[in-house]
């Protein structure tokens, strides 16, 4: 992939409500956003960008704080994605979904608690951090608060920066979740829908 001054970069955008944009059709402003996305750690425009690219400023910074919650996290790649899933099903985000469902698998999370949250059910018995984080983001997304107990029970297990690693990763999500759903953002072809309404 060639993202040089004066090259035109491989990729392909994807929207519904929002128009794909080409690369004749952005603004300065958004190619660099554009060149920033396929540069960086992710490689691909797909899922919001299409959608930020509307204000690349803001895109700018979005991508790079998704770059952080997805990649640089304190927290263990099986945590972040728990809490992915758990944004995810709370938006019926169905392209995040998608996107993370086989990397929470691959990343160790337990595919009965992961069809237990597609589902909107309580899960079975769980220990250490997988149930510090569970209850954490089921707390915050149900009641917009958290118990001391929650709260203690999370610092307890992944610290004080993995708490605010977190919520940031939730926030990130929730950002992506409503870009995603505003646009009526379209499945990779071949691909249904995993998650019902609840």
């Amino acid at each position: 992939m060639t993202t040089d001054k004066g090259t035109t970069p491989e990729f392909q955008l994807r929207g519904n409500r929002f128009a794909p944009l080409t690369w004749p059709e952005m603004t300065p402003a958004q190619q660099q956003m554009t060149q920033s996305v396929l540069g960086g750690k992710r490689g691909s425009m797909q899922g919001p960008y299409n959608v930020l690219l509307r204000s690349p400023a803001l895109g700018q910074l979005a991508q790079q704080f998704g770059v952080h919650t997805r990649f640089d996290s304190s927290l263990p790649l099986m945590l972040n994605e728990l809490a992915i899933l758990m944004i995810a099903r709370f938006w019926t985000s169905q392209f995040v979904w998608w996107a993370h469902r086989k990397m929470a698998i691959d990343a160790g999370l337990d595919e009965s608690l992961i069809n237990a949250i597609a589902q909107g059910q309580a899960p079975g018995a769980l220990s250490g951090p997988v149930a510090a984080v569970h209850a954490f983001c089921q707390e915050l997304i149900q009641t917009r608060r958290v118990s001391d107990e929650n709260f203690a029970a999370l610092s307890t297990q992944v610290g004080e920066q993995g708490v605010v690693d977190l919520m940031a990763a939730m926030s990130y999500y929730t950002l992506v979740s409503m870009c995603l759903n505003v646009d009526q953002y379209p499945l990779p072809e071949g691909v249904l829908p995993e998650l019902q309404p609840l």
